[in-house]
């Protein structure tokens, strides 16, 4: 005699799993149709990526990257834009670190509304300061400066700074700290010697997450700079003129540091409302 399975929770997870895992492999390949197509064009010749139909295989022909770092100014808004990203990576760490660790160490009044307002700083829209910004960079001569666009893209790194390095000296116990004082440390010590090594690589991860925002940031550069314009800014500038694999080329050099941020800080980013790292 044959039993048919007439459960109907059976067919629930069934049809469950199978929305789950095609919807898993609909937004893989969401992401990685799009990265792929980019590195055929990158490392093919600039006769094939103007051809029709594309290649699904790269023909690891470096024309179109030569063709990018001879492109005029193209090298100097390349400099410009890591000069620009290691200073907002420096800067942000300098200033986020000891507030994540301020959070962590102190209790006040407020503390958990100044940790929203932090996060919400992320949430005002950067064109409406954009005019105040032009106004005061020109009265004070930092227009069209490294330096100037560095403390503007500071203030959009900071945030996650604070919340990624809090979330970090939370998850290291008081106790250590307090037992290295006792036996003589003082609390600068304690930090140095105790606190930091622990706290190290989640300290660089915080560091490249600051380092990627800057780099991918186009707003604030293009509308601060003229003549020391980043990446992205440049290629906007020249987005109309310039032929197709150099947009190809700079989209890849420009999604290049995302990736590596990505697999560098991808255990921190769900820690930055104060759960312990695990």
């Amino acid at each position: 005699m044959t039993t048919v399975d007439t459960n109907p929770g059976t067919d629930t997870r069934k049809a469950g799993r199978f929305v789950y895992i095609s919807a898993v492999v609909l937004l893989c390949a969401w992401v990685i149709v799009p990265l792929y197509f980019l590195l055929i064009n990158t490392l093919s010749s600039p006769d094939t990526v103007n051809s029709f139909p594309k290649a699904f295989v790269p023909e690891f022909d470096l024309g179109s990257l030569s063709f990018f770092a001879s492109f005029a100014g193209m090298l100097t808004a390349l400099k410009n834009s890591v000069l620009v990203a290691g200073m907002t990576m420096i800067m942000s760490i300098v200033v986020g670190a000891p507030a994540g660790y301020a959070l962590s160490r102190f209790d006040f009044r407020g503390k958990e509304l100044f940790r929203l307002l932090i996060l919400l700083t992320r949430a005002f829209p950067l064109p409406l300061l954009a005019l105040p910004l032009a106004v005061m960079f020109i009265r004070t001569g930092l227009d069209d400066t490294v330096f100037g666009l560095a403390l503007v893209h500071t203030t959009l790194a900071i945030p996650f700074a604070v919340l990624i390095t809090f979330s970090l000296f939370s998850g290291i116990p008081l106790e250590l700290e307090e037992a290295a004082w006792t036996l003589g440390c003082t609390r600068l010590t304690a930090f140095t010697k105790v606190v930091l090594p622990l706290i190290l690589p989640g300290i660089t991860a915080s560091a490249i997450f600051a380092f990627v925002i800057s780099w991918n940031e186009v707003f604030a550069a293009a509308v601060l700079t003229i003549e020391n314009r980043t990446l992205t800014a440049f290629l906007l500038q020249n987005l109309d003129t310039s032929p197709l694999h150099l947009k190809f080329a700079g989209g890849f050099i420009l999604v290049v540091p995302a990736l590596i941020f990505i697999f560098a800080v991808r255990k921190y980013l769900f820690a930055m409302w104060g759960i312990a790292n695990r």
